[in-house]
C-alpha cells in the first residue's frame, strides 16, 4: 500500500482488497485457509454494520465505496495502521481548526470518473462532466488556499495536519483547463454559443427556423379555427405539426401525417421545407458542439493522469474524512497501538507518535497488554443514539399535531388523548435519556494469556467480547476506539471469535459440532499476534465433559496459541485455573441482587459465583424446593461461593478505598497547584517591592546627586568670584550695619570687635534667629519639598541626618527648615 506521504492515493474504486498472506510459525498461511473463519468472525461481530455506519460520513459516493473497501479488508500492516491513525488524528486537527474544512459534497466523483474513462477512450466529454471536473479543481484550490492561509496564521499548522497537509500540497491544479471549461460549457452542462462560430451561426439559424415556423403554424391555427374548435401547435420528432382533437380528413394546405380514433397530427404542406432545414441546421448544430466538446476532450487528455490522480487524493481525503468524523460524532479516542513481542510478555517501543501521543492526556503504565477503560459497543451507541432522535421526533410531531388541532378548535377529549399521548412519548425520551449504554473495562496485564469471563446469562458476556474485538479492528483500521479515556491496545493480526449459534445443517453438524469445528479452525489459523474470542466455551454437551474440554482448549491457547484469548462460560471448574497457572485471569459480570437485574459491569480477579438459588428464593420458590437445592448443588459448592461473596464484598470495599483515594488525590492536586499559585504570586509581589524599592532609592539618590552638584557649582562659582562686592553685598553689609548699630543703641553696650567685623554680627544675628534641631523633630527639606524626621545630629560639623518616607539622608543644617 503506498505511503500518502507520496501523494499516491491507495483508493482505486475497486472491490474489497483480498488478504495479503501471513506468516504462523515459520510458514506461509495460504489465503485458501482463511475466508471461512475470518469472513465467520466478521459476521458475528457485525462489522459490516460498523462498515457502513464509518462510510456513511464520506461526502461522496466513491467516498462511501472506498471507506467500506478499506474497512472490510483488514489487511493492514503494523505500519500501515499507525499512518492511518496518524491521517485520522491529522483530520481531527483540521475539524479543530475550523478555517481549513474539508467538504467534498460540492463534487460529482461519478462524472468525474466518467470524464476520465470518456477521455481515454477518444470520446467526446459532455458538458456535465466538463463542470465536475472543474468542480473537482475548484475545490482542490480552495483546499489549498485555506491550508495556506493557516500556515500562515502560524507555521506549525503544516506539522500538525501531516501527512494530509503534503496531500493536499501536492495537488496539481490546471488553472488554464479550469479557465477553458469555463469559457465553453455553462453552469448547467450546456455549451455556450461563444464556443465557437459555427455553433454559434448553426444555432442562430435554428433559431430563426424554429421562429418562422411558429408564425407559420400560428397563422394555420388561426384560419382554420373555424373548421375545428381543438387545433394546437405540436412538435413530433423534431418536426413542427399541429394536433387536432378530432379526425381531420380534409383540410385546406394540410397533409394528413397521422391519425387515430381520437385525433390527428398533421405536418402542413407549407411547413415541410422549413422543418428539413431546421433537421439540417440542428444536425449541424450538435455537430459544432460534438466538435468543441471534442476539442476539450484533446485538452483534458493531455492532463488525464493529473485528473485522475487529483480524484484519486480527493477520494482518499474523503475517506480520512469519513474515519475522523465519525471518531469526532461518537467521542472516539486516539488508541495507543503497539506492537507486541512474543511470549516474554513484554512489548516493543514502537508506539504511536506525533499526533497519536497528543490524544493521550495521561500516561498508561506499559505492564498492561490490554487497557480500555470505558469503552463502548458502536454499535450499541449508535442504536441509542438513533432511537433517542426517533423518541424526539416523535415528540415533535405530537406536539405539532396538538397545536394543529388546538388551531382547527376539535372536541376536548380529542385533545385529551393527544396529551396522553404526547406524555407517553415525552417519558420514553427520558427513559432513552437515562439509560445510555454502560461501557466496560478491560485491565488485561502483559503476563496474561488467557482471561475467562464468568456471569449469568443476559449479563453483557457476549457484549463484552464484541466490544473488545470490535475495538481491536477499529484501531486497526485507523479508527479511534469509542472510550471515555486513553487507550493502550496492541495489533492484532487477526481477530478470531466462536460467538453464538453455530449449527451447520449444509454440514450435519449440531451446535456443540459447529462451535469445535469453528474453535478447531481457530487454533490452526491463529498466531502469536491474534486474538480470540470465545463465547460460551465448553457449552452445548455433558457438562463435566463439557467443562473438561474447555479447560483443555484454553490451556493449549495459553500455552501455544494467541496472543490474548477471552473466554466466556458458566463452568465453575474453569474459574479453578488462574490458581494452577499465572497465564490465567479471572473476572464476572456484575449481578444486582436486590433489583435482579444485571449491572453489565466487569470486576476483575473475582471469579462468577451460582445466582440462580438465590434468585429463586427472592421469586418466591418455595423454602423446601430451595432447600433441597441447595442439598443437591452441595455444601462445597456452597462454600466456594461464600469464599466468592467474601471476595466482591473486599473487592467492592478495595474499589471504595481507590475511589476514596482518588478523590482526595484530586484535592491535593488541587491544593498543591493551589500553593504553587500562591507561591508565584507572592514571589512576584516580593520581586515588585525589591523593584519599586529600589526606584525610590534610584530617584533619592538621583535628588541627592543633583543637589550636590547644584552646592558645588555654587561654591565654585563664589570661589571664582572678584573680591569688589556687588550691589546685593553692598546692600546686606549696609543692612548688617544698621542692626548692629540699633542693637548697640538698645544694648548700650557696643564692642570693638563687633565694630570692626559686621559680616559676623550678621552671622551670629542669622543664627539666632534659625533653632538648631533637636532628634526627632520634623524638619521640612526644601530641596526635596518634603517633611522629614530628624535621626541623628551632628553640630560640631554642622549636619545631621534625617528620614524622609524609605530614605535617610544626611544633610547640613542650612539645608533645612525648622
Amino acid at each position: 500500500m503506498n505511503s500518502c506521504a507520496c501523494g499516491k492515493s491507495i483508493f482505486m474504486i475497486v472491490s474489497v482488497a483480498s488478504t495479503p498472506e501471513r506468516f504462523k510459525n515459520g510458514g506461509i498461511l495460504k489465503q485458501s485457509q482463511k475466508p471461512s473463519v475470518h469472513h465467520q468472525t466478521l459476521r458475528v461481530l457485525e462489522w459490516d454494520k460498523l462498515c457502513h455506519s464509518v462510510s456513511s460520513f464520506a461526502s461522496t459516493s466513491l467516498g462511501r465505496e472506498s471507506t467500506w473497501a478499506q474497512l472490510w479488508s483488514l489487511d493492514q500492516t503494523y505500519q500501515e495502521s499507525l499512518r492511518l491513525l496518524d491521517e485520522t488524528n491529522a483530520a481531527l486537527e483540521i475539524h479543530k481548526h475550523g478555517g481549513c474544512t474539508m467538504d467534498f459534497s460540492t463534487i460529482d466523483a461519478v462524472l468525474v470518473k466518467s470524464a476520465i474513462q470518456h477521455a481515454r477512450r477518444m470520446l467526446p466529454v459532455d458538458g456535465n462532466e466538463a463542470m465536475a471536473v472543474v468542480a473537482l479543481l475548484q475545490l482542490a484550490e480552495t483546499l489549498q488556499l485555506n491550508l495556506k492561509a493557516a500556515i500562515k496564521e502560524d507555521a506549525d499548522w503544516y506539522k500538525r495536519f501531516m501527512p494530509i497537509s503534503e496531500v493536499i500540497m501536492g495537488l496539481v491544479i490546471n488553472r488554464s483547463l479550469v479557465k477553458l471549461i469555463q469559457q465553453v460549457v455553462d453552469e448547467d452542462g450546456s455549451v455556450k454559443d461563444s464556443a465557437s462560430s459555427a455553433l454559434k451561426q448553426s444555432r442562430d439559424q435554428v433559431r430563426t427556423l424554429e421562429r418562422k415556423l411558429y408564425q407559420l403554424m400560428d397563422s394555420l391555427v388561426r384560419n382554420n379555427v373555424n373548421e375545428t374548435s381543438s387545433l394546437e401547435v405540436s412538435n413530433v420528432d423534431g418536426r413542427w405539426c399541429i394536433k387536432s382533437g378530432a379526425n381531420l380528413t380534409n383540410l385546406k394546405d394540410l397533409l394528413l401525417s397521422s391519425g387515430s380514433g381520437v385525433g390527428s397530427i398533421i405536418e402542413p404542406l407549407s411547413a415541410i421545407p422549413l422543418n428539413d432545414e431546421l433537421q439540417k441546421a440542428r444536425a449541424l448544430a450538435a455537430k459544432a458542439e460534438a466538435d468543441v466538446l471534442l476539442k476539450l476532450t484533446e485538452k483534458m487528455q493531455m492532463d488525464l493522469e493529473d485528473i485522475e490522480k487529483l480524484l484519486d487524493s480527493v477520494i482518499q481525503l474523503d475517506v480520512i474524512n469519513a474515519r475522523a468524523t465519525y471518531g469526532l460524532s461518537f467521542g472516539g479516542t486516539c488508541p495507543d497501538l503497539f506492537l507486541a513481542e512474543n511470549k516474554n510478555g513484554s512489548s516493543t517501543g514502537a508506539h504511536l507518535s506525533g499526533h497519536g501521543t497528543s490524544e493521550a492526556s495521561y500516561p498508561i503504565k506499559r505492564e498492561w497488554t490490554l487497557h480500555l477503560p470505558k469503552a463502548y459497543h458502536p454499535l450499541l451507541v449508535q442504536q441509542h443514539r438513533e432511537n433517542l432522535q426517533k423518541a424526539r421526533k416523535d415528540v415533535s410531531l405530537a406536539i405539532s399535531e396538538q397545536r394543529r388541532k388546538k388551531l382547527q378548535g376539535e372536541k376536548f377529549n380529542v385533545k385529551e388523548e393527544t396529551d396522553i399521548n404526547l406524555s407517553s412519548l415525552e417519558m420514553q425520551v427520558t427513559r432513552l435519556e437515562q439509560s445510555p449504554p454502560v461501557p466496560v473495562d478491560f485491565f488485561i496485564a502483559q503476563r496474561t494469556r488467557v482471561l475467562v469471563i464468568t456471569g449469568p446469562n443476559t449479563g453483557g458476556k457476549t457484549i463484552c467480547l464484541k466490544t473488545v474485538g470490535l475495538a481491536a479492528m477499529m484501531a486497526r483500521s485507523g479508527l479511534h476506539v469509542l472510550a471515555s479515556e486513553p487507550v493502550r491496545i496492541p495489533w492484532f493480526d487477526y481477530v478470531f471469535a466462536d460467538i453464538g449459534d453455530e449449527q451447520s445443517l449444509s454440514q450435519s453438524l449440531s451446535t456443540f459440532s459447529g462451535h469445535l469445528k469453528q474453535i478447531s479452525d481457530i487454533k490452526v489459523q491463529s498466531t502469536n499476534q491474534s486474538l480470540v474470542l470465545l463465547d460460551e466455551v465448553g457449552a452445548g454437551t455433558n457438562p463435566l465433559e463439557g467443562a473438561a474440554l474447555g479447560m483443555s482448549l484454553l490451556e493449549s491457547f495459553a500455552e501455544t496459541g494467541a496472543l490474548l484469548t477471552i473466554a466466556t462460560t458458566h463452568h465453575s471448574e474453569l474459574k479453578t485455573l488462574k490458581y494452577s497457572n499465572d497465564a490465567f485471569e479471572n473476572a464476572c459480570m456484575e449481578f444486582d441482587e436486590v433489583n435482579l437485574k444485571p449491572t453489565y459491569k466487569i470486576l476483575w480477579g473475582i471469579p462468577g459465583r451460582s445466582n440462580a438459588i438465590n434468585i429463586a428464593e427472592r421469586l418466591g420458590v418455595p423454602k423446601k424446593v430451595l432447600d433441597k437445592a441447595r442439598e443437591q448443588y452441595g455444601a462445597a459448592s456452597a462454600e466456594i461461593n461464600e469464599v466468592i461473596i467474601d471476595m466482591e464484598r473486599f473487592k467492592q470495599e478495595f474499589q471504595e478505598h481507590v475511589n476514596d483515594a482518588r478523590y482526595h488525590l484530586m484535592l491535593s492536586r488541587d491544593l498543591y497547584e493551589n500553593l504553587l499559585v500562591t507561591k508565584r504570586k507572592l514571589m512576584e509581589h516580593g520581586t515588585d517591592q525589591r523593584y519599586r524599592k529600589m526606584r525610590e532609592v534610584s530617584e533619592a539618590a538621583g535628588v541627592a546627586r543633583s543637589l550636590l552638584h547644584k552646592k558645588v557649582r555654587q561654591l565654585r562659582s563664589s570661589a571664582t568670584r572678584p573680591s569688589q562686592p556687588t550691589a546685593a553685598d553692598k546692600s546686606q553689609h549696609a543692612s548688617a550695619t544698621s542692626n548692629q548699630h540699633t542693637a548697640a543703641d538698645i544694648n548700650e553696650r557696643p564692642t570693638t570687635s563687633e565694630s570692626k567685623h559686621p559680616a559676623k554680627v550678621a552671622q551670629q544675628s542669622s543664627s539666632e534667629k534659625k533653632r538648631a534641631p533637636k532628634v526627632g523633630d520634623m524638619v521640612h527639606v526644601s530641596s526635596l519639598g518634603k517633611k522629614a524626621t530628624v535621626l541623628e545630629v551632628e553640630s560640631s560639623k554642622g549636619q545631621l541626618v534625617v528620614q524622609a518616607g524609605n530614605m535617610k539622608l544626611k544633610l547640613k543644617l542650612t539645608d533645612v527648615e525648622t
